[in-house]
This record gives structure tokens, C-alpha cells and sequence, in this order.
């Protein structure tokens, strides 16, 4: 197999190897996403043609409503996303090719870097994509550090495609996974406040946003156009805690034999 490089003699000969297998993974998918973008395109289109229509709605409903409407559907958007990269590890199951690519030398770690480090690529894109649409178009103030916005986008689709790689070996078909990211984005969400501000949103539903990544991430964002350095370092920090437990989860199911003829 292409995988099956030889073994590897003293440190630097493992990790060249190691770097050769995720490249060989990562070209594969790289291929398999530019072939079927439409997922990821409608995921980019979508809210920019929301944040045109609702721009109205919120420069009227709240202050700095142009801000919320940008990020609020950035986030919510990038959150639907999980379903790609679900999508990208689930369906090696579909096509029965999992078990061989478990047979290669490969780890598990290898596996699922080669695996999201395409779509990492591609939400990266997308998210620098329709904050400069928000800039441009909507109107937001440029920020006034803009390595605090590239440092929200890089830790948020981090923490996204760990929860995404989680959530692709607990469930048991592309159709469940499907259920469980969309319902998830919306809730996620909604709580946040990437829909509708956490201000005109009941006492409740206040207190429950702060189990909600997406409350963290719109937190996040929010403070990276405005430069505040705490308010930014905070939520990313909290985000990045979530992503390395749902990828150390991820990578664990996958070491475990995730991937054979049946779930674990």
C-alpha cells in the first residue's frame, strides 16, 4: 500500500515517515473535497446572503448590531460544518476501506490528521471569507488587531473539527450523524447567541448559553473586533480545552478499532 513506508530506523526516519503517511492521507481527501465543494460552498453563500437580509433586523434590535449579525452567522454556519468533517471519517466505513487503512502503517493519530487537516484548510477559508464579506460589505469596523481575529478563527475551527471527529465515531450512520449536527448546530447555536442576542433572549436561556461552545466562540469573535485582549484569550482557552478532549476522545475510539465491521 501506498501507506506502507518501511520501518523507520532512529527518530527523524519516524518522523519523516510520519509526515509522508498524513501527507498521503491529507492529498486523498484534499482531492475527494475539490471534487464535491457544494457542501462547503452553500455554507459560505448562505450566510452571506443572511447577513444582507438581517443586517435591518439587528442595527435596530441591538446595539453594534452589525457585528452580531456578522459573527453571530459565522458562527453558526462554521458550527454546521461538523457535519463535513463528520462526514470525512464516517464514510470510510460506507465504503468499507477503514479496516485497509488500519492496516498500513498509519496510527491512529496520522489517520485522523490526514483525515481533517484538508478541512481544516477549507473552514479556515471560510471563515476568513465571510469576516472580510462583514468588513466589506456589512460594514464592521476593521479590528484593531487583527492576529486576535486570525487567532479566534484557528482556535474555533479547531475545536470544530475535534468535536466533529468525536461525534463521527459515536455515530452509527451518515444519517445520524447528519441529525445529531444539524439539531446540535442549531441548539448550540441558539443558546449562543449567534442567532438571536443573548440579550433579548429569556433569563433562562441566558444562564444555559454558557455550556454552549458557540456562546464561547460568539464571546470570542466579538472581542477580536474590538481588541480586548482578556475577552479573547479567555473563551479561547476554554475552546481549545474542549478540542483537545474531543480529539484525544476521537483519536482513542479510532486506536480502539472504531472502523471494523462493527461500533465498538
Amino acid at each position: 500500500m501506498l501507506l506502507d513506508t518501511p520501518a523507520a530506523a532512529g527518530p527523524m526516519a519516524g518522523l519523516r515517515g510520519s509526515v509522508y503517511r498524513i501527507s498521503a492521507i491529507t492529498r486523498h481527501n484534499l482531492t475527494i473535497r475539490l471534487r464535491d465543494p457544494g457542501q462547503m460552498i452553500s455554507y459560505i453563500v448562505m450566510p452571506m446572503v443572511l447577513m444582507v437580509v438581517l443586517k435591518p433586523l439587528y442595527t435596530r434590535a441591538v446595539e453594534g448590531g452589525a457585528v452580531q449579525v456578522v459573527t453571530g452567522l459565522l458562527v453558526m454556519f462554521s458550527v454546521f460544518a461538523i457535519a463535513i468533517a463528520g462526514n470525512s471519517i464516517l464514510v470510510e466505513r460506507q465504503w468499507h476501506t477503514w479496516d485497509r487503512l488500519r492496516q498500513s502503517r498509519a496510527s491512529a493519530t496520522e489517520m485522523l490528521l490526514g483525515k481533517t487537516l484538508p478541512i481544516f484548510a477549507v473552514m479556515l477559508l471560510q471563515q476568513s471569507l465571510l469576516f472580510c464579506y462583514g468588513c466589506l460589505v456589512i460594514g464592521i469596523p476593521w479590528p484593531r488587531s487583527p492576529h486576535y481575529v486570525a487567532l479566534a478563527i484557528f482556535v474555533w475551527t479547531f475545536s470544530l473539527l475535534a468535536m466533529g471527529a468525536a461525534l463521527a465515531t459515536v455515530a452509527r450512520s451518515l444519517g445520524e450523524l447528519g441529525v445529531i449536527s444539524d439539531v446540535g448546530a442549531l441548539v448550540l447555536s441558539s443558546l449562543g447567541g449567534a442567532l438571536v442576542p443573548l440579550s433579548i433572549l429569556p433569563g433562562w436561556a441566558g444562564t444555559l448559553a454558557h455550556i454552549s461552545p458557540g456562546y464561547y466562540a460568539l464571546s470570542m469573535f466579538q472581542a477580536a473586533v474590538r481588541g480586548d485582549t482578556r475577552d479573547v484569550l479567555v473563551p479561547a482557552a476554554i475552546l481549545m480545552g474542549l478540542g483537545l478532549l474531543a480529539g484525544v476522545y476521537a483519536v482513542r475510539r479510532l486506536a480502539r478499532g472504531w472502523g471494523r465491521t462493527r461500533l465498538l
